[in-house]
C-alpha cells in the first residue's frame, strides 16, 4: 500500500520544514493587520451582545416555563410543605426574611425598568418577590 502514495506527500517532516511553516504562517497572518481587524470585530460584537442576550433569554423560557407552580398541584397531594407545616414555615419566613427577600427583588425590577432591554428582567424580579414573599 505504502508504494501507492505519491513520493511528495511521504515527505518527512523536519524540524527546520516545521520552523519555516510556522514563521511564514505568522508572517501572512501578520500582513494582514490583525490588530486593526480583531479591534473591529470586538466592537461589532458589543453591539450584538444585547440581541443575543435577549434571544437567549426569551428562548430558555421555553426551558423553564413561565409562571412557578405549587407542589400540591403538581403531586397532587399535600406533603408536610402544602400543609399546617408548611403555612407555620411560611409565616416564619415571611417575618424573618420573605419581606426583605422581596423588597430586594423590588428594587432590583424598579433597577431593570429603567432600559428597554431590562424590562423583562423587571417582571421577572416582580414574579420573585411575590415567590419570596411564601415560598413553601
Amino acid at each position: 500500500m505504502m508504494s501507492e502514495i505519491p513520493t511528495p506527500l511521504r515527505s518527512k517532516v523536519t524540524l527546520k520544514g516545521l520552523w519555516q511553516l510556522l514563521k511564514a504562517t505568522y508572517e501572512r497572518w501578520y500582513n494582514h493587520d490583525p490588530f486593526v481587524l480583531s479591534a473591529a470585530l470586538s466592537y461589532y460584537a458589543i453591539f450584538s451582545l444585547p440581541a443575543l442576550i435577549i434571544v437567549v433569554i426569551s428562548s430558555s423560557g421555553f426551558l423553564f416555563g413561565k409562571e412557578a407552580v405549587s407542589r400540591a398541584v403538581v403531586s397532587g397531594a399535600e406533603d408536610i410543605g402544602t400543609g399546617t407545616l408548611g403555612t407555620l414555615g411560611n409565616v416564619i419566613w415571611f417575618v424573618f426574611a420573605g419581606i426583605w427577600l422581596a423588597l430586594g427583588h423590588l428594587a432590583s425590577a424598579l433597577a431593570c425598568f429603567v432600559t428597554i432591554i431590562g424590562i423583562p428582567f423587571g417582571v421577572q424580579h416582580i414574579k420573585l418577590a411575590l415567590i419570596a414573599l411564601a415560598p413553601i
